[in-house]
């Protein structure tokens, strides 16, 4: 029932006559139950308010009714927080599984396929993300793209806003012209921006990285990494995402990465952008751009490469 038929269902009750000392008008208790079982706060606090301007002289009542219902939002709050405190390590995870196809340019320009998995486990104090990616493609027989990337970082959260992160991950990619490479950080992140809809976050710290490059050479540095996390729901069924080194998209939405990487020697930067819209149930589609570049490659390769990906996504 819209809000305009509720309005008109309390001030259609409320013109019944009734003595001061009457209890409140059944079809006035009714539409505040209706609104309690809907579970929208904004939708009980309208018509409590609605009920109250039309019956003054059942305040009373009304107020019990609000009271009975925020103590029971309480108690579900109370009840999910213990939840998660008490949350086995395995427990409480969610995440999405991403499947399909892209096409690159840079150091290679063909059609491939592309996979990925993300985990997040959020619990009052911390929150453990992972994931994980896959590109594969052939030219004429021949592997042009092997690239495996695999990130898991935890944050410990001071209060709703500020977290300390931790970031370990590896990434293979010969056609970069390395095949491994470790990178460890921690510091520091704020979410500048968290409502219902959009969320905005930057980190940064220290960090260390390992490169085993393709010819067998090895070298260690000491770089910083620096990150931007931006999801916006734009709709219920539409959401855009950009954020920042491994950091979930809330409630597992879109979640991508992007992340700089400062290296006096050789700076790295990956950005990937997308646009998830959902199809039926947990499944939706997503379309992605992804940036690669690297300020100072090894001799022959392109500095910067591009995967534009349509991929399915299921929700866990």
């Amino acid at each position: 029932m819209s809000r305009p038929a509720i309005a008109t269902a309390i001030l259609a009750a409320a013109s019944i006559s009734t003595p001061a000392s009457a209890a409140l008008p059944d079809p006035v208790k009714a539409m505040i139950d209706a609104a309690i079982a809907s579970g929208n706060n904004q939708d009980v606090l309208a018509i409590v308010k609605i009920a109250k301007a039309t019956n003054p002289d059942d305040q009373a009542e009304i107020d019990a009714l609000l009271a009975e219902y925020n103590n029971k939002r309480a108690e579900q709050a109370a009840a999910a927080l213990l939840e998660k405190q008490e949350a086995g390590l395995f427990a409480n995870w969610e995440g999405q599984g991403e499947l399909g196809g892209f096409r690159s340019t840079g150091n290679t320009r063909n059609l491939g396929v592309t996979g990925g998995i993300k985990l997040v486990k959020d619990a009052v104090k911390w929150r453990m993300n992972f994931k994980a990616r896959a590109d594969y493609e052939t030219n004429g027989g021949k592997t042009t793209r092997d690239q495996l990337s695999a990130t898991l970082e935890p944050n410990y959260k001071f209060n709703k806003r500020l977290y300390a992160y931790g970031l370990a991950q590896f990434e293979r990619d010969r056609f970069q012209g390395f095949s491994a490479r470790y990178t460890l950080s921690g510091g520091l992140g704020y979410e500048l921006v968290s409502t219902g809809d959009i969320r905005l976050s930057i980190k940064a710290g220290p960090a260390i990285r390992v490169t085993d490059f393709a010819g067998g050479d090895t070298k260690s540095s000491l770089a910083a990494l620096v990150g931007l996390d931006f999801d916006w729901k734009i709709t219920d069924h539409l959401k855009f995402s950009q954020d920042a080194g491994g950091t979930y998209a809330s409630d597992a939405q879109g979640f991508t990465s992007a992340v700089a990487v400062i290296d006096s020697d050789n700076t790295t930067f990956t950005a990937t952008s997308a646009l998830d819209a959902k199809l039926i149930g947990s499944l939706s589609t997503r379309l992605s751009y992804t940036i690669e570049h690297e300020t100072n490659p090894q001799a022959g390769r392109a500095k910067t490469d591009t995967l534009s990906r349509a991929s399915l996504v299921y929700d866990f």
